[in-house]
Formats: C-alpha cells, structure tokens, sequence
C-alpha cells in the first residue's frame, strides 16, 4: 500500500454523506482535501475546519461539477492553493424520485448531468496535470443500480451504469502511466439520499441494515493507497448483488 501523505484530493459533493465520510478519511491517511460542494456551504466549511483541526490543509469551494466553465475554474484554484490534483472521487449526485413512467425528460437530463457528465468534466480537468506527473486515481462513486436497476428509476440506472463504462475507459487506456482508475458500487448506504425515502427498508439486504458511509470511506482510502487494482468495481452493498 502507498503513502498518500502530502497528496492532493478533490471529492465532488464532498460536503455529505459519502463525500463528506471519504473527505475525513483520506484526511486521516495523510491527504489534504478539497471539499467541492453546490448548496451545502455550511456544511462544507465545517468539514474543511475539522480537516484543518487535524493538520492538513483543506478548501471548500464550491461549483457546479457538471458545467465545464465552473470545473475549470475550480481546478485552477484547487491547484493554486492546494497544488496539483492527485486523487479525484467522482461522487456528485441527484435521484430524483418518482414513478418511472412519469420521468421527464428534464428529470433525465439533469440526473445524466450531474451524475455522469460531471465525472466525464471532472476527470477530463484533472488528467492533463496527473498524466505528467505519472501518479493519480480516478475512483467513480457508482451504484448497485448500474448492474441490477436499482430502486429509483431508469435515469438514475442508466447514469451510474455509464459511470462504470466511464472508469474501464480510462482504466485501459492510462494502466501504463501510474494511474488508476476504479468504481465502488454501494447499495443502501444510510445518508439523507436513503433516510428520505421511506419506501426504502433495510431489510431489502441479506445483512439487515443499511451500510454506512464510513464503510464506503474506507474502500475509496483503499483504492487511493493500491496501485495494482484498476479497471474494478467494488461492490459494497451487503450481499445484495453477489458477483
């Protein structure tokens, strides 16, 4: 496993939930942590002073992962204050949730956007700068519904599935220039996403309970400290989907 003291790490929505849990831990691992959040500033600036209790160095900033003109600008002041990119988790997110057959076309294109072209803006933006310095992991939070359909719909289906065709791309074509690139696909992870719907129970997981964001934090830590796995998909969802 490598050191990653002293990298740099960049968590889209990285204000709540799963985000907010792997800012913490790569945090914990030595990394100093950009925190990119839309709406949730307060929520932002109080993980980035908990990162900055511990000795490394954080910025909330926010912006709109799936407008190319507000990922670069974001880039550019991420690199100007924390220094180059080394790690991205492409964990940006919406389910708008509602009988499939009354999905609009606005539902589908503002889940594709925000949930996939996000990652495609992201990653684009960040590799120039990684590809020189021949280290970097693009780490895709995906979703159990990519490979099952899920429980939200086809728009939500349909954007984490094309985040994984995303993350094989990448994995083939810079396996040889020290980067990585790797999914987790979680299923029911206890976050506001979760908590709302009350149609959802735990007791849809051979486990019994709802997994939690700590348990995706620390497979997004693993992934970041492995150089060897790449092209894969973790599939951390209590026993759900078996592969």
């Amino acid at each position: 496993m490598e050191s990653l003291t002293g990298k740099t790490a960049l968590i889209t929505g990285g204000s709540r939930g799963i985000g907010r849990a792997a800012a913490l831990s790569l945090a914990a691992a030595g990394c100093n942590i950009a925190v990119n959040y839309l709406q949730s500033e307060e929520d932002a600036a109080s993980i980035v002073h908990v990162i900055r209790q511990s000795g490394r160095r954080a910025l909330a900033i926010r912006a709109d992962v799936s407008q190319s003109s507000e990922v670069d600008d974001m880039i550019h002041r991420v690199q100007q204050e924390l220094g180059p990119i080394d790690i991205l988790v492409n964990n940006a997110g919406i389910n708008p949730t509602r009988p499939f057959l009354e999905l609009t076309l606005d539902d589908w294109r503002r889940t594709i956007d925000t949930n996939l072209t996000s990652a495609f803006l992201v990653s684009q933006a960040v590799l120039p700068s990684i590809r020189q310095r021949k280290w970097g992991r693009l780490i895709f939070i995906s979703s159990i519904a990519a490979q099952t359909g899920g429980v939200i719909g086809p728009h939500y289906a349909a954007s984490k599935a094309g985040m994984l065709g995303l993350m094989h791309s990448y994995s083939n074509l810079l396996a040889k220039e020290g980067i990585t690139s790797n999914a987790i696909a979680p299923a029911l992870i206890e976050t506001e996403m979760i908590r709302d719907n009350k149609n959802i129970q735990p007791d849809l997981l051979p486990v019994g309970r709802f997994g939690l964001a700590d348990e995706v934090a620390d497979a997004i830590t693993f992934l970041a400290s492995n150089g060897y796995i790449t092209g894969q998909t973790i599939n951390l969802n209590g026993g759900w989907y078996m592969s």
